[in-house]
């Protein structure tokens, strides 16, 4: 089997609008959605002075059917609660939202920048427009693990758009999520800690769950993920440094697509994105639709490389980072962020 999938770029769609502070160190990383008059919005990350992220609500203009624009609706999540702030530091950043039709809502992964750093948490929303926070996510704890997730710092956090069968079969919203093993950060001297049975110090790709039955019980238990079991590491050469997922699973004939970015170059430690010296490229896995833990097949070479100006020069040269997939009139884009800076879309091209 091979990945049958590649991603043509069409454009920029975003940029940061002139005069508007929040957005003043750029828009970039966006989510997606549908609001249930069937209109297209893109939920982007926007920065203001001092690193502060907010997410914000943008309708997609259409073209011809191809996204080329948005027009701004404003603020719907911002760093309002404790543990979204530290005390130089706060943000609710890089969303990720999966329309799931069996609860009847979107469910937004973001990451809360709060006093111990980048932290996954959970909201969800009927509209787009209000956001109920459920929280942040909780792994429960897993003694094959000989760890405790909660201490680690974890990124690319997203759900897949339906149940699939989880480790013993029963049905389970899944999310895929990417941990990072270094507590040097945090603690001086402190260094990375694998989980057992984990070699490889490179954040990868790992896949929790949650079953269905306990999330019908209490939408709150969405939080509470366990059988927290890695995926995929780096392999190849454009995946040198780390891989993270990127919008939420897309199911193809082949299983399940996953749109990932892979990192390449220098990446000093701490969080600051202004000192890495990186390329983010876009590759893609293909997951087994009867066990999520399994790779089906992934792309040796990435499928969407930095070239255009607006993805080499920004906040982060070199950087595409998709982050949303969405379909209009039976085709697929592909929304990216653009060197932290600015907001690009691709077309999802199945290969013939």
């Amino acid at each position: 089997m091979t990945v049958p999938y590649t991603l043509t770029r069409l454009g920029v769609v975003m940029t940061p609008e002139p005069g508007n502070s929040l957005e003043s160190e750029g828009v970039l990383n966006p989510a997606s959605g549908h609001t249930p008059d069937g209109r297209l919005y893109l939920l982007p990350r926007l920065v203001a002075p001092g690193n502060v992220s907010r997410v914000g609500l943008a309708s997609v203009v259409l073209t011809d059917g191809v996204p080329t624009g948005v027009e701004r609706e404003g603020v719907v999540l911002a760093p309002d609660e404790g543990w979204e702030r530290g005390l130089n530091n706060a943000g609710v950043e890089d969303p990720r939202v999966t329309w799931i039709p069996s609860l009847g809502k979107h469910v937004m992964t973001y990451v809360a920048y709060g006093p111990l750093g980048p932290k996954p948490a959970l909201a969800v929303s009927e509209d787009l427009r209000t956001w109920t926070r459920l929280g942040p996510l909780h792994f429960e704890y897993q003694a094959s693990l000989d760890t405790d997730l909660n201490l680690f710092p974890n990124k690319d956090t997203v759900f897949f758009p339906e149940p699939v069968p989880g480790p013993d079969g029963t049905p389970c919203y899944s999310m895929l999520h990417r941990p990072m093993w270094d507590l040097g950060w945090f603690r001086e001297g402190e260094g990375v800690h694998l989980p057992a049975g984990v070699t490889d110090d490179r954040p990868g790709i790992w896949v929790s769950f949650v079953p269905v039955s306990e999330v019908e019980r209490d939408l709150r238990n969405l939080v509470h993920l366990r059988s927290h079991t890695l995926v995929a590491m780096s392999e190849f050469a454009f995946e040198e440094l780390k891989i993270g997922a990127g919008p939420a699973p897309l199911r193809v004939p082949e299983g399940w697509l996953v749109i990932h970015h892979g990192v390449t170059g220098e990446q000093p430690q701490g969080f600051d994105p202004t000192t890495q010296k990186v390329s983010y490229a876009a590759g893609a896995l293909l997951l087994d639709p009867l066990d999520v833990t399994r790779v089906l097949d992934r792309t040796a070479e990435p499928i969407l490389v930095p070239e255009t100006e607006e993805e080499r020069i920004g906040t982060v040269g070199n950087v595409v980072f998709p982050t949303a997939i969405e379909e209009v009139d039976g085709v697929h884009y592909v929304f990216y962020g653009m060197a932290d800076a600015k907001i690009g879309v691709a077309r999802l091209d199945r290969l013939t």
